[in-house]
């Protein structure tokens, strides 16, 4: 049986006619954004984001389809849970949450830290995910990405890595971090002053850190996990793979072995944080996709 879905509100920015409710599942309470009727498009997002990060984009794709977009586990208005930030984990999330809200078939949209548990779903249930798009992510350590990858991973994987560490340096200087990961990923262009004080509150104190940083700690066993579902099969779900800057085509690279029908973009002069830096360009690439059929 389907969990109860019920409803909630919470402060901060969003498009007209978005509804938050708060979902339980696998044993937590997920805050999340719903708009539109039609086909379900599901979007996870990654750090330091919540699901304001698809503002720009929900309200064209809810013309056509039923969005959801959740704050993932330990983010946002969601449960600030003690462990399973492993990517395993965040599919089994997501798969609970669509059959929550009594979601047969969905397009599945990753972007950054959503991107592993995108992947993992579409492989793991491809009679529910009839699309994947994923990125500005790598998947663990399969091959494809050894150029990005040439000078070692951005310095702040290993600072967040480190049990403890960050969140006790960087508590009482959230909005500083925040920003200078948001400046970077709009490459200096900045985002909505609104939706940018929403994440520095959401990743405000010491448990909202630690949550964030939960993510990285747990790449380790997220790797093992999506090297063990590559070996076990192809991806069969239709996929397309968008890039910007930095990660460019390292993802597409990455998937181009392992799955059976993939497209790859790259969206010139665009940073980390696609949504919210090129909308537009996105939605040009998103709406068709995620529209077509699956044989498409």
């Amino acid at each position: 049986m389907p969990a109860p879905a019920t409803s909630h509100r919470s402060p901060g920015p969003r498009p007209a006619d978005v509804e938050l409710r708060r979902v339980p599942v696998n044993g937590i309470d997920l805050n999340v954004a719903l708009h539109g009727e039609g086909p379900a498009v599901l979007l996870l997002h990654g750090f330091p984001h919540t699901w304001q990060l698809w503002t720009h984009v929900m309200g064209p794709l809810a013309e056509r389809h039923r969005v959801i977009a959740p704050d993932m586990r330990g983010a946002g208005a969601s449960t600030r849970a003690a462990d399973g930030y492993d990517a395993g984990t965040l599919a089994s999330d997501a798969e609970a949450l669509l059959d929550a809200l009594g979601v047969r078939s969905a397009a599945v949209v990753g972007i950054d830290a959503g991107t592993p548990p995108a992947f993992l779903l579409a492989m793991r249930r491809p009679d529910l995910v009839r699309r994947l798009v994923v990125m500005e992510s790598l998947l663990g350590g399969l091959p494809g990405a050894e150029e990005f990858l040439t000078h070692g991973a951005p310095w702040w994987f290993g600072f967040h890595a480190v049990p403890g560490l960050a969140e006790t340096v960087l508590t009482g200087h959230e909005d500083r971090y925040v920003g200078w990961f948001l400046g970077t990923g709009s490459r200096g262009e900045g985002v909505d002053p609104v939706v940018r004080d929403a994440f520095v509150r959401a990743y405000t104190g010491s448990d909202a850190l630690r949550c964030a940083f939960s993510y990285y700690r747990a790449l380790p066993t997220s790797s093992t996990q999506i090297e063990e579902a590559v070996a076990d099969g192809r991806l069969a779900v239709p996929t397309m793979a968008v890039g910007a800057h930095p990660v460019g085509r390292a993802l597409e690279r990455q998937l181009r072995p392992v799955t059976d029908h993939l497209v790859g973009h790259v969206i010139e002069d665009c940073g980390h944080i696609i949504p919210l830096h090129r909308p537009d360009e996105l939605l040009h690439l998103l709406e068709p996709f995620v529209t077509a059929h699956r044989s498409g």
